[in-house]
């Protein structure tokens, strides 16, 4: 690791080639004006748009300060990111969208806070401007994950944040195929801590995220950071359990005493097709937990590396 850089800030691309110019424009300058000494890790996850050239061409005009690693596939965000922090030189690592949405501008409130004292520094978006569905979905899910996994950021979406090296080369360490950053940063800080920023409507192009996407990502960090749901399920079948003997029992004793009744047969059906979807819903949990392990066992390469473009560091 080379400690003479201050900063590195690492981003990953997948077909920005509209957002790259306006991204080159702002955040050089806005790092420039830091006085410090730099470096930015592009990630291009397999973009199919000419991403991978506009990086290249990048790196040509600013070789001393831009590193590009260039997947051979598309491998997602986080192990993008992942790639990036293992690349990474900083004393300090910024992570940021390339989309501008968080605009480079406040890189410098996070290294402020840092400044501080603070090891890890989470983001919150002064004023979001995502569609009604997606800010609902997020809030929503923001309150499921404190309360299964009790890491507390108060703004999970926001991927602009701050991390010690400390922090990275822990998380270096780790093997997982499937995690979420900002959830597994908070688990290693000692002394963590948020920041509001701006935020801004997407520059040019369409999210990335679908909401299959944002449910895959969501079931990743609930399933990845804790055993809640199924300590849940456990209580929910016990509950349901107590509830059919009773009903059974009920059911024996109303036979005894009132005879048959044909128009319970209706019920029934209605109780057994609620125990099946019970059953199906507890499957489908579990099946969560076992696939994750079955990802993790087969130790596959979280990616794959097509190229690093990297200015050699002058041997002394």
């Amino acid at each position: 690791m080379n400690t003479a850089i201050n900063l590195s800030v690492v981003i990953p691309v997948y077909n920005e080639q509209d957002v790259l110019p306006a991204l080159f424009d702002r955040l050089y300058p806005a790092l420039d004006a830091l006085n410090l000494r730099y470096e930015i890790v592009f990630v291009n996850d397999g973009s199919r748009d000419k991403s991978a050239a506009m990086l290249a061409d990048q790196f040509a005009q600013r070789p001393d300060v831009t590193r590009v690693v260039l997947f051979n596939g598309n491998f997602g965000q986080h192990r993008a990111i992942l790639a990036g922090f293992e690349h990474s030189r900083g004393e300090r690592v910024v992570t940021l969208d390339a989309d501008l949405q968080n605009p480079p501008e406040d890189i410098g409130l996070l290294l402020a806070e840092m400044d501080k004292g603070h090891d890890y520094v989470g983001s919150i978006r002064r004023q979001r401007n995502d569609s009604l569905w997606r800010h609902v979905a997020s809030r929503a899910m923001n309150r499921l994950r404190e309360k299964l996994t009790r890491i507390k950021m108060t703004d999970q979406g926001c991927m602009m944040r701050a991390y010690s090296r400390r922090i990275i080369d822990t998380i270096n360490q780790c093997n997982e195929l499937h995690t979420f950053i900002p959830a597994l940063a908070y688990q290693f800080a000692q002394n963590p801590t948020e920041v509001v920023v701006g935020h801004e409507e997407r520059f040019a192009g369409e999210s990335k995220y679908s909401l299959y996407s944002l449910i895959r990502l969501n079931f990743d960090l609930m399933t990845g950071f804790s055993i809640v749901p199924l300590q849940w399920f456990s209580l929910l079948g016990m509950a349901v359990s107590a509830g059919s003997g009773i009903l059974v029992i009920y059911l024996i004793l109303r036979r005894l005493i009132l005879g048959p009744e044909v128009g319970g047969v209706f019920t029934l059906f209605a109780i057994v097709f609620f125990l099946v979807g019970i059953a199906l819903f507890g499957i489908g949990l579990l099946g969560e937990y076992i696939g994750r392990i079955y990802q993790e066992v087969r130790s596959r390469p979280r990616y794959v590396i097509q190229a690093v473009l990297e200015q050699k560091e002058s041997q002394a």
